[in-house]
């Protein structure tokens, strides 16, 4: 006999002790089972407290709807959405589990997750689809490319095939890679010298975690505003994504309050340029305060004007060495890049980073309005 699905709205505990935090802990361990699936461990899965911190981000309203087979929560979608800028975006992340895969609960999932974003008023989605190293090998026809025209995901893949399906063209491919903490101090003497050499004394590094000094703030929020139209770690903004915050002290202290109340620590190295005094490059890593042996590298600017003398080389050799002496904990650091960014992608290389896999951004436009998903409350 088939079982019948059951899709709803989870109800977000207020902590992880009572007994209505059941339904939240197992919705959080789908989303652990589906990464191991993928990626072979738990390292870019959420503990179930960094989950539950992670809902209250005052930039972004997040809502996870869940798929039931005989009372069993089995499928899991959170849908972002932007509250500071991209009103018109909803951002997907689905999880089946692997036993409950092909059985069309992914497309039901998704499909009521579309309705509830046309009902918030939002008319652009992205989602993604993750594939390790090992997926990527194969002729070009075996290859899926994106509009970009870079990169590629193996069309082999059963979320290829489930995206293509569901209406979703890909837009972009994010390069996956990850890097064995602590660096070797060999190594490090060897990069710095050759950072060094190039910009001869014209720079100056500063250094800071969680929050900026006072005297850098207004230029570190202009940097934020600058990055917008650089390249830089982690790519270029979602296709569709039209607006941005605006960054200035006031905005800047706030995401820095957020980040510290959702249990994230930053640590952050900035570049100045000493004959004008001005901060013209910077560099962050994000340490989940509860999990401290796996760690992000954020985002990495230079101002354009201030290229080609290995700033990004310089920061961020000093910022991961800064890191493992404030957390020695700290064994592996992960992060994406566009494939076009290649000057970062070969500091990443000299720093000992490899591919661990791809993401794959699929965009879907969405037309008019659809009813709201009524709470399983």
């Amino acid at each position: 006999m088939t079982s019948t699905v059951e899709i709803g709205q989870l109800w977000i505990p207020d902590s992880l002790d009572g007994r209505d935090a059941k339904d939240f802990l197992d919705a959080v361990e789908v989303s652990r089972k589906v990464r191991m699936q993928v990626w072979g461990s738990d390292d870019l899965a959420y503990t179930p407290l960094e989950k539950l911190l992670e809902l209250s981000d005052p930039y972004e309203r997040q809502v996870i709807l869940v798929a039931r087979v005989d009372g069993r929560i089995v499928g899991t979608v959170d849908i972002a959405l932007p509250l500071a800028d991209n009103m018109d975006l909803a951002e997907f992340t689905l999880d089946i589990l692997p036993d409950f895969q092909r059985r069309g609960i992914g497309k039901q999932l998704l499909e009521a997750a579309e309705h509830f974003a046309r009902s918030e008023g939002r008319s652009i989605v992205l989602v993604d689809t993750n594939h390790p190293a090992s997926s990527l090998r194969g002729n070009a026809d075996e290859q899926l490319v994106p509009g970009s025209g870079l990169g590629f995901v193996p069309l082999a893949s059963r979320e290829v095939d489930f995206a293509m399906r569901m209406g979703y063209t890909l837009q972009h491919i994010e390069q996956f890679s990850s890097c064995i903490l602590p660096l070797d101090s060999k190594l490090v003497a060897e990069l710095e010298l050759e950072a060094e050499d190039t910009n001869a004394g014209r720079y100056s590094l500063h250094h800071w975690t969680d929050r900026c000094p006072e005297q850098w703030l207004e230029a570190v929020a202009a940097l934020e505003n600058a990055a917008g139209e650089l390249a830089t770690e982690g790519g270029e903004a979602p296709a569709g994504a039209q607006e941005e915050l605006v960054f200035d002290a006031g905005v800047l202290r706030q995401a820095e309050d957020a980040a510290v109340a959702q249990g994230r620590r930053t640590v952050v190295t900035a570049v100045e340029h000493v004959a004008s005094g001005r901060i013209v490059g910077l560099t962050t890593i994000g340490v989940l305060a509860q999990r401290q042996d796996v760690v992000f590298q954020d985002d990495t600017i230079v101002l354009q004007e201030h290229r080609g003398n290995k700033l990004g080389l310089l920061i961020k050799v000093a910022n991961m060495q800064r890191l493992s002496e404030q957390f020695p904990d700290a064994r592996v650091i992960y992060t994406w890049n566009a494939p076009e960014n290649r000057y970062l992608l070969t500091v990443n290389r000299q720093l000992g980073f490899t591919t661990a896999g791809v993401t794959g951004l699929w965009q879907k436009e969405l037309p008019g309005t659809g009813p709201k998903v009524t709470s399983s409350e």
